[in-house]
């Protein structure tokens, strides 16, 4: 199974994007993940959030594939522990996806059509994060369940 991480906005930042690449080479030896950053014309994204929101939406559904599972991410998802991540993670393996996408929507969020072409919708907090930072949390979530599905020490109970 192939994850990718989808976030709306700009590129990460040096720091940001050393830690990723960090946990996605220590993902590596059980599964393969890599972010997509997607971006809209500056003027688009800062100046109108509903133009804003409607172009995120024709640009996502244009790239999700019919075979593609999504995951929301949401400050309105179900909250889940790093074990539940793992868990889902090897329902899906189970089940034969292909391909996972866990997506980070824009800074005024997600269509209803984004929502409901969503599989699930998860939240990482009560907590309001900085999009850059999800990239860096989720790329070590997505590494802690797979080190738990793999009985690796890196998670401690």
């Amino acid at each position: 199974m192939h994850i990718e991480i989808w976030s709306i906005g700009k590129e990460s930042d040096n720091f940001i994007d050393e830690g990723t690449k960090h946990y996605f080479q220590k993902t590596m030896p059980w599964n393969t993940i890599e972010l997509v950053v997607l971006q809209l014309p500056k003027k688009v994204a800062t100046t109108d959030p509903v133009r804003a929101k409607q172009q995120e939406e024709e640009m996502l559904l244009k790239k999700l594939q019919p075979g593609h599972y999504l995951i929301l991410l949401d400050e309105r998802g179900k909250m889940l522990t790093s074990s539940q991540w793992a868990q889902q993670f090897q329902q899906c393996m189970n089940q034969g996806v292909k391909t996972v996408v866990i997506l980070i929507g824009g800074a005024f969020g997600v269509t209803d059509a984004i929502k409901k072409r969503a599989n699930q919708t998860w939240s990482l907090s009560g907590l309001v994060f900085p999009h850059q930072l999800v990239r860096l949390i989720v790329a070590e979530q997505v590494y802690r369940a797979f080190s738990i599905l793999n009985n690796s020490p890196y998670h401690h109970v």
